[in-house]
């Protein structure tokens, strides 16, 4: 008797593939690029120049971030012939949960820049991608608002420690109350880094109201804001300067970013103390080692940190028990000339696989395709954030754009997987590559 014929998992690619033909046939192209080194081309098209300024802006010359990309190109792919790669499985487990890929979508910040949707259209598509994303504490939605919409599907928390800590307190504790399964630790940014896009337009997003959703729905800062409103008034009054129109642009801004009706908050107070509040407390670079067993009396949940570049840090990072450690030079956009992040990768792993093998390394900074997240596995990343590109799609098509980037980009690293003879994440070593040239 002939073996019944065995089931065939499709894989996402071949999945992937077959709609965008089939759709095709009927005449509808894909809603962005396939070709992931193309969306921010096609996304400049788009967006307001500050907006895009925002988002595709780096540090200085922009070398880092030109790095980042340079970094990948000094890698090729050596395919092995042969291997079975009909039923392939690239999920991974990272802190308790199994992921169906290695893809995150990193924390991006002021996501209204880009669609007026904004962080719920990237949470949203996410979710129906099953990829987890990452809240940024610089969101244009507040997170109670994202989880809901989110409805039970696993999410992490963002998080910029503040000079204040009642308010970085706050935020860890609202993001465990609505159900962030790890907070991530941003630690590259005490300040911001000089970004020339952004200067030279005279353009801080948050000035404008922008981007700071999580602090105005947050109970202590608006306790700030009350504190600040108050002083102002017991003040004397002084002169009014005559609004120039700029001025009169950026008070209708912040009014219309600001929670409530545009109307009411043109004449109060509140949303303008809120924005000098913010500018006040974004960050604390006083911020040290010693600071960050504090998070383990703040919250039970895994702690990540991020923005790990360097081996020692990598180190005595695991000796304080932080739980995963994500390389990033956050896209080239806080130190010029900074050094690739995927040069940093196989440096961080090997420390990581000497004093607690096990932790996660997650990696971002310079990801724009599935083969180079392949690239970024294969040199020890667990799992691979997915930055610039997803906000590009954001801005191309909405959801639906953020949606197409994160089946792209998994399509193409399950194709590849396939084509390189890869049937799980095991097989992503090393060995897979070669120095280009």
């Amino acid at each position: 008797m002939a073996a019944a014929p065995r089931q065939v998992a499709e894989g996402i690619g071949r999945v992937a593939q077959a709609a965008i033909y089939r759709a095709g046939s009927f005449g509808r192209r894909p809603a962005v690029p396939t070709d992931g080194t193309r969306l921010e081309e096609a996304a400049e098209t788009v967006m307001s120049r500050r907006g895009f300024a925002y988002v595709a802006g780096s540090a200085g010359s922009e070398a880092g971030a030109r790095a980042n990309r340079e970094a990948f190109d000094r890698w090729r792919v050596v395919p092995r012939l042969l291997v079975d790669t009909s039923e392939r499985d690239l999920s991974v487990e990272v802190l308790g949960r199994r992921h169906a890929t290695p893809l995150l979508v990193s924390p991006v910040g002021v996501l209204s820049a880009a669609h007026p949707d904004a962080d719920l259209a990237v949470a949203r598509a996410a979710r129906d991608a099953s990829v987890t994303p990452v809240l940024s504490t610089q969101a244009s939605v507040p997170m109670e608002t994202v989880a809901e919409a989110l409805a039970g599907s696993p999410f992490w928390y963002q998080l910029y420690w503040s000079r204040d800590d009642d308010l970085a307190a706050s935020l860890v504790h609202r993001a465990e109350a609505c159900g962030a399964e790890a907070l991530v630790v941003t630690l590259d940014t005490a300040y911001l880094g000089w970004r020339p896009r952004d200067l030279d337009l005279g353009h801080l997003p948050f000035a404008r109201g922008e981007g700071i959703a999580q602090y105005t729905s947050d109970p202590v800062f608006a306790r700030l804001v009350a504190e600040r409103v108050a002083a102002a008034s017991a003040r004397p009054a002084g002169p009014s300067p005559r609004p120039t129109p700029a001025a009169v642009r950026t008070l209708l801004a912040v009014s219309r970013n600001h929670p409530g009706g545009t109307r009411d908050n043109l004449r109060s107070p509140v949303p303008r103390a809120a924005v000098e509040t913010f500018l006040d407390v974004f960050s604390r670079p006083s911020l040290t080692w010693d600071d960050l067993p504090r998070l383990r009396g703040l919250s039970s949940l895994p702690v990540v940190l991020k923005g790990v570049l360097h081996p020692d840090d990598a180190t005595r990072a695991l000796d304080l028990g932080v739980d995963g450690l994500w390389v990033s030079n956050h896209g080239g956009r806080q130190v010029d000339r900074t050094v690739a992040a995927l040069d940093a990768l196989p440096g961080v792993v090997a420390a990581v696989r000497e004093r607690a093998p096990g932790t996660p390394v997650l990696f971002d900074s310079g990801v724009r395709t599935g083969v180079d997240a392949l690239v970024a596995l294969a040199l020890g990343a667990t799992a691979v954030g997915i930055g610039r590109p997803h906000v590009y799609g954001l801005a191309l098509a909405g959801e639906e754009g953020v949606g197409e980037v994160l089946r792209n980009i998994a399509a193409e690293l399950d194709l590849t997987a396939a084509l390189t003879g890869v049937r799980t994440l095991a097989d992503v070593t090393p060995d897979l590559l070669t120095r280009a040239g």
